[in-house]
């Protein structure tokens, strides 16, 4: 049915054919006609999910559209009964753990009919499924990369394909068809492995070649955006699509993700009650409404919708992973761990996951665990600084001290969304007692703050002005240090330090000391001139413009 949505979803965007360039229906085999009878029955029972009828009527059945009904109705009887058994009696965390009865007799008759080449692409498709379900994903990649060349316009082989490719390598390495499916996977593909820059390009190309009106496309954009953190961008494309399609609730998990972000509570309950007047039953209804309660610090009940939602679809990636986030909020580590896991079982490029493992450990006082799941969420997400800087504070933990002032740097040169990078950089330059180092670390985190334009919760600007005032006086330049002093006076963790400060220097003054000349020293106010690494040029400090 995705298939079917998918490719109609497209059609729609496209211009009409005229009547002449329509493309006849391809005519029926014999083996067809005679199983045209007991196909529309067992369609008609398979669409009421009586699968064990369906698949009873189609036994005898010779013909590949049959044959294929047959084996997938078989299939989906075995998810139904697995589905049946674990739903009232466990809890969805032991749901991986009851198995479909009916798989290793499908997979034995189709390898029998793949070694005698009688499978379509179809069918290929089918046994591909069997073969991830039983983890045999080597073998299932060969089967779909075979599937895809076999009927290239079906789109599930591709998306099933999609979630075993782990990286870019393997990506390569396969043999795909040339078809104008293929873009359409391989922007998908780099959406998935975080190459958004190439997935953006991918998009555009498409559009250009008349999918321009395509809300498929939209919302893949705003899904790329999203992974990018670019929340403005992202938002504004969900809001068009809404405009464009406002019944529809594929995606709209994503959308409520930003919204959660961005504490946006009035546009996340109208996103929710909306969603539930469509479709309650739907697994993304279930996660709005989860972030919505979440967002409210209503944690148990918004672990239950996310339990909900993997009632609903087991293989949902982000319930798992929002449900071991509310595990998370609620202190239960050992659920959330168990959460975590399964969202990686789902998808093994699942930052977010390995990320939350990391933080689970962290608050277990694990760091070698937590180091490890932090090192899995960044080589996923190379440029990402939260996974910079949480690897960072794992390495101080560890005594790794030079590993450490890698990642805050390297958190700091791809830009920093919290800044909090230079800020730990500084701080553990002065434990090492690295004062200039630490001094230049503070100068540009405080032009940071201010040229952002907004204050952030966080920001420890008194902590730095605080340092580079004592460490200016004891470098004996009374002029920068007074700038610092009268600065700390503006904030009340610092003034009476500041205060306490231009006495001393009040002091030092009136004893006639002058103040120095040191070029070696004024080198801090021109941070990072001669450096190799790539960051942003930092001019001189000038605190007199500064106002908290």
């Amino acid at each position: 049915s995705k298939t079917i949505d998918w490719a109609s979803e497209l059609a729609v965007s496209l211009d009409a054919l005229p009547l002449n360039e329509i493309p006849a229906a391809p005519e029926l085999t014999e083996e067809d006609a005679r199983d045209l009878d007991a196909l529309c029955l067992a369609k008609s029972h398979f669409e009421l999910k009586e699968y064990d009828r369906a698949a009873y009527f189609l036994r005898g059945c010779r013909s590949q559209k049959a044959y294929f009904l047959y084996m997938y109705s078989r299939y989906l009887s075995g998810e139904k009964k697995k589905d049946d058994e674990t739903v009232d009696s466990l809890g969805p965390l032991e749901k991986g753990q009851v198995r479909n009865e009916a798989l290793r007799e499908l997979r034995v008759e189709l390898s029998k009919k793949h070694s005698a080449g009688e499978l379509d692409g179809f069918a290929l498709y089918l046994y591909g499924v069997v073969l991830r379900k039983l983890d045999l994903l080597k073998e299932a990649v060969e089967i779909f990369v075979a599937a895809t060349h076999a009927l290239p316009l079906h789109w599930g082989s591709w998306l099933e394909l999609c979630n075993l490719i782990t990286n870019i390598e393997m990506l390569k390495s396969l043999s795909l068809p040339e078809c104008w499916v293929r873009d359409f996977f391989m922007a998908h593909m780099f959406t998935e492995l975080q190459m958004i820059k190439e997935a953006l390009q991918k998009y555009q190309s498409l559009m250009e070649a008349g999918f321009a009106k395509s809300t498929y496309i939209i919302s893949q954009i705003a899904v790329a955006y999203h992974n990018i953190r670019d929340i403005d961008q992202a938002l504004y494309l969900f809001n068009e699509l809404r405009e464009q399609d406002p019944f529809r609730i594929e995606n709209m998990d994503t959308f409520s993700n930003l919204l959660y972000v961005r504490s946006m509570k009035p546009e996340l309950s109208y996103l929710a009650h909306n969603l539930v007047e469509i479709d309650k039953y739907r697994v993304e209804t279930c996660c709005v409404i989860g972030n919505y309660y979440s967002l409210r610090s209503q944690h148990e009940k918004a672990a239950l919708y996310f339990q909900r939602a993997l009632k609903l679809n087991p293989r949902c990636l982000g319930a798992w992973t929002l449900m071991g986030h509310e595990y998370m909020e609620m202190k239960n580590t050992s659920a959330a761990i168990q959460a975590y896991r399964h969202a990686i079982e789902v998808n093994k490029r699942d930052y977010r996951a390995w990320y939350g493992l990391g933080q689970t450990y962290e608050i277990l006082k694990m760091p070698f665990y937590s180091l490890y799941y932090y090192r899995k969420a960044h080589h996923l997400r190379p440029n990402d600084s939260r996974m910079l800087v949480a690897l960072g504070e794992c390495y101080e933990k560890l005594s790794q001290q030079v590993e450490a002032k890698k990642c805050y740097w390297r958190a700091y040169s791809v830009g920093d969304v919290e800044r909090m990078a230079l800020l730990k950089l500084a701080k553990l330059h002065e434990q090492l007692n690295e004062s200039d180092d630490a001094a230049q670390c503070y100068i540009i985190y405080i032009q940071d703050i201010f040229s952002c334009g907004e204050q952030l919760e966080h920001a420890e600007v008194s902590t730095a002005l605080r340092y580079l005032g004592q460490y200016y006086f004891k470098n004996k330049l009374y002029d920068e240090a007074s700038l610092c002093a009268q600065r700390c006076c503006d904030y009340n963790d610092a003034r009476e330090e500041g205060k306490a400060l231009l006495r001393q220097i009040s002091a030092v003054r009136e004893q006639g000391e002058p103040s120095s000349t040191d070029l070696s020293l004024a080198c801090v106010f021109n941070p990072l001139i001669n450096t190799t690494t790539p960051v942003r040029r930092a001019s001189p400090l000038d605190l007199s413009s500064v106002t908290p």
